[in-house]
């Protein structure tokens, strides 16, 4: 049983007992300070499209979980990136599967596609002891025992972080820029990235458009420019691929002068405060704070900001619930929330705003504000995960619930149906579940032997 009280305390407390080690910095059975791991397997299920289920030929999407073969049997935690998947054992290995069109497996991407789903040990890590491992979708990182931060694959957008004008790095570097910081977890968006020290310190780096690594993008001396709203009122006087591509668009123009970041720095609105947790959605951030604020910062067209204010800089949501831990979605924002109750310990709840298309908020009512997902009342949850267009949490009973798209069996309920409300992975019920992750459009599960 685990007890929650106020700040980066509570976190660490309830990120150890989920089975999360990014900040935390414990291993799966071995506290906050290290210990004999435990025996655990990978399974996954969604969209395998880019073989990020790493199942056999042919490459089927998974409509339930299904047990990832060759990975070794020491996994202590698992990462999932838009369209590939990572796993950290004991040892301090990494294995990668998936997409790898960037060389974000650690192979060099000229690599057969056709062994793209095959788990593979990455390569130029054997100096490296990887205690956690993140992605996104052309980007890999691993932070080492020492807290140093190690990037590989491609990005445009400057989110490997490597120094002015890199864009590739075909086996793991280190990121030299936040030498002298332990880094406790990082967080990929679109093209952007967010990093949290130990001692609470933020940095940003990538693509800074619109906001989402804070003011620090306003140094470049680029004008910014509202977003494209997504109003639904449109839907009914125009088609929506009309709007999409409209949006696509907009996107596309923008990048002809694309704001980067190409090295960290620090996020300013956070320069006195000592942060808990951050996430990247695809075009935005959230950041939690020790003393149980949240920012967000970056795109507010689907309202994943939580706010109504349209500024190139962080700005507090408005919460009347203390925060715990933080996920960001393609355009929907989760956070796991204590509430009171007659429990002693108090209760756990998740919030969630922004984008509803597929019912990813788990909830009716208004969507550019903060609501708890009623239907996870009582189930005691301790960590969430956002998708593209669904959602995922684990409760403290090792229980799996997910909701909102279906397409491609990305809830794992044997169907493609959406779910408007969190429904039970039944056929995971009876393991003991330590970890789970949502990508784009698949997931992946860590559950004890």
């Amino acid at each position: 049983m685990w007890c929650v009280s106020r700040g980066v305390g509570s976190l660490r407390s309830l990120l150890s007992i989920s089975g999360y080690p990014g900040i935390a910095g414990s291993r799966i059975g071995g506290g906050c300070g290290g210990g004999a791991s435990r025996a655990a397997s990978v399974w996954s299920f969604g969209d395998n499209s880019n073989g990020a289920l790493g199942l056999p030929a042919p490459l089927a999407d998974a409509y339930e979980p299904s047990r990832v073969p060759l990975v070794p049997s020491d996994v202590t935690s698992v990462a999932a990136g838009h369209y590939h998947s990572l796993a950290v054992t004991a040892a301090g290995d990494v294995w990668a599967w998936g997409r790898n069109e960037e060389g974000q497996l650690g192979r060099h991407a000229a690599a057969p596609r056709t062994l793209w789903n095959q788990p593979e040990k990455v390569n130029g890590l054997d100096h490296v002891k990887v205690e956690v491992a993140f992605a996104s979708g052309v980007i890999s990182a691993a932070i080492d025992a020492d807290g140093s931060l190690w990037v590989w694959g491609r990005s445009k957008r400057g989110q490997l972080g490597l120094g002015n004008g890199v864009i590739e790095a075909s086996k793991p570097s280190k990121v030299e820029a936040l030498a002298g910081h332990q880094i406790a977890k990082v967080s990929f968006g679109w093209g952007h990235a967010l990093a949290l020290t130990k001692d609470g310190k933020l940095f940003g780096w990538g693509y800074a458009e619109a906001g989402r690594l804070g003011q620090m993008g306003q140094k470049l001396d680029i004008p910014w420019t509202p977003p494209l709203k997504f109003d639904n009122s449109l839907e009914s006087s125009s088609p929506i691929l009309e709007l999409v591509d409209k949006l696509v668009a907009e996107k596309i123009e923008r990048e002809n002068n694309m704001p980067i970041i190409w090295e960290p720095c620090q996020v300013l609105e956070v320069c006195g405060s000592t942060v808990s947790d951050v996430a990247c959605g695809l075009d935005h951030s959230l950041v939690l704070c020790s003393n149980g604020s949240i920012l967000s910062g970056g795109d507010n067209v689907y309202g994943q900001l939580g706010r109504s204010t349209d500024r190139s800089v962080m700005l507090p949501v408005s919460l009347n619930t203390h925060p715990l831990s933080i996920s960001a979605g393609l355009g929907h924002s989760l956070v796991l929330c204590q509430i009171p109750s007659e429990d002693r310990e108090g209760d756990t709840a998740v919030l969630s705003w922004g984008w509803n298309g597929s019912h990813q908020l788990g909830r009716q009512g208004p969507e550019d504000n903060p609501g708890i997902v009623e239907a996870l009342i009582g189930q005691k949850p301790i960590s969430v995960s956002a998708g593209r267009v669904h959602s995922i949490a684990l409760t403290s009973m090792k229980e799996l619930w997910t909701w909102g798209s279906g397409r491609n069996g990305r809830l794992g309920l044997g169907s493609s149906l959406d779910e408007m409300e969190p429904a039970l992975v039944e056929s995971l019920v009876g393991l003991e579940i330590l970890q789970a992750v949502a990508g784009f459009d698949h997931n992946l599960v860590l559950v004890s032997e």
